[in-house]
């Protein structure tokens, strides 16, 4: 067990050395203390070379062993559900967690918008505000994340983002939530009308990442 463990850490590392300097920048980039968010990595960038950095990243993870999600297009969202907040209004890990694995897909699916529900709000803030922030500082763009402040409940999560998504005209969703949590948002999208092409947990995102960010 010593043996696999080390293995998978030293694998996981040499990847993340392994990948273009564009993909370690679009998964983490900065961290809380940043002034500003950072400009999206990919900005400017034709689509030609974008489909060329997707598709280097998916071959060198696939040496490796890892899996890259599936890439969508602009019809599809990428829709994060929130996690309670601490007292303060800062992330517990568990949402830490959801994001780190959003921010793959997002990389992965660099058309797609993001839209990130819940609202619950301590200390002034909601979670939605507390996970747009977390993504712009790490490099997405401002006016692709979309944040729906009103959700008290995954129910409403599925509600309230199946409005903005019609809003958006956006017709499919990747979901993402913790792996306990799936199943339940998977039957409260589909109710509320929502198609989900995909589903994500950060049990299976490349949370391999993580080590070029923060938790916080």
């Amino acid at each position: 067990m010593d043996w696999l463990f080390t293995h998978n850490t030293l694998r996981r590392g040499a990847v993340a050395l392994a990948l273009p300097a564009a993909l370690i920048g679009a998964i983490a980039t900065g961290g809380p203390a940043a002034a500003a968010p950072a400009p999206e990595p990919l900005a400017g960038v034709s689509d030609q070379v974008t489909t060329g950095l997707l598709g280097a990243a998916k071959s060198v993870a696939g040496i490796a062993g890892i899996s890259l999600p599936d890439t969508y297009g602009p019809e599809t969202a990428i829709v994060v559900l929130g996690y309670g907040l601490l007292p303060d209004g800062t992330m517990r890990a568990e949402l830490s967690n959801r994001l780190h694995a959003a921010l793959v897909q997002a990389f992965m699916s660099p058309a797609s918008p993001v839209i990130v529900t819940g609202g619950n709000p301590r200390n002034g803030i909601t979670e939605a505000q507390v996970m747009a922030d977390w993504l712009m500082v790490r490099g997405l763009a401002r006016d692709r994340i979309h944040a729906e402040t009103e959700a008290g409940s995954t129910v409403q999560n599925a509600k309230f983002s199946a409005r903005m998504m019609e809003a958006l005209g956006v017709h499919k969703a990747v979901l993402i939530t913790s792996a306990d949590h799936m199943r339940r948002a998977l039957e409260n999208f589909l109710d509320a009308g929502v198609p989900v092409v995909a589903t994500m947990t950060p049990d299976v995102a490349p949370l391999w990442a993580k080590p070029f960010g923060t938790d916080r």
